[in-house]
């Protein structure tokens, strides 16, 4: 069993104005499903990107949208979002604070850098 604070946790820079910290992972052990927070400065996204996996999200803190193929989905503080397999997407803060958010993926996902597919605008919906 492992109970800490997310914050105990170093957060790690994935690309400009975007940390990760990985709470629950490989390094514990994990057999299925790994737990990541990530915190996105105003005006940061992720690149528009999909993969061969889902994940979930739950938004703790901010204001951010959920860019999909179909427009733009606005998301704020306890909202929950899916995201399927081969669905390209991208999470950006539209905030004026710290757009902060729980991830889940399964264990193979972990370490797949989705920060090298083109960035927004190259294949933006």
């Amino acid at each position: 069993m492992l109970v800490r604070s997310y914050k105990d946790v170093a957060a790690i820079p994935v690309r400009e104005g975007v940390k990760k910290r990985v709470v629950i992972g490989p390094k514990e052990g994990v057999p299925n499903f790994v737990m990541r927070v990530f915190d996105q400065a105003p005006g940061a996204s992720s690149n528009y990107h999909s993969h061969n996996w889902e994940h979930e999200v739950f938004v703790l803190t901010g204001e951010g949208t959920l860019v999909t193929k179909d427009g733009e989905i606005p998301l704020k503080a306890n909202d929950v979002a899916y995201v399927a397999p081969h669905e390209k997407h991208c999470l950006t803060n539209h905030g004026q604070d710290t757009f902060r958010f729980i991830c889940l993926v399964p264990l193979r996902a972990e370490g797949v850098d989705t920060c090298l597919v083109p960035p927004r605008g190259e294949d933006t919906p």
